[in-house]
């Protein structure tokens, strides 16, 4: 598994958390892998070669860790899935 391919796959994951965490009313702990999230982003907002995925990177880098609304945590299940396809189908 190459480094970018571990990057995107961990920034899935913890998108992933960040959105089912906040629909089920944990405000505590959706902000806290929002965190986490930003640490797999960083790199990936200038390291990948794919535009969408250094977009996506950026928006999560730029994000507010103190308050996740339902409407972002929608967003965030969005670049999730994309990121998931992306580290399980690139080549």
């Amino acid at each position: 598994m190459t480094n970018t391919k571990l990057l995107v796959g961990s920034l899935s994951n913890d998108l992933f958390r960040v959105a089912s965490l906040k629909q089920r009313g944990a405000d505590k702990a959706a902000p806290r892998f929002l965190r986490e999230a930003k640490r797999w982003a960083d790199p990936l907002a200038t390291q990948s070669d794919k535009k969408y995925i250094r977009e996506i990177a950026k928006k999560v880098m730029d994000a507010d860790t103190t308050n996740i609304s339902l409407d972002e945590a929608e967003r965030y299940l969005m670049f999730g899935v994309l990121l998931q396809n992306h580290a399980l189908h690139s080549n």
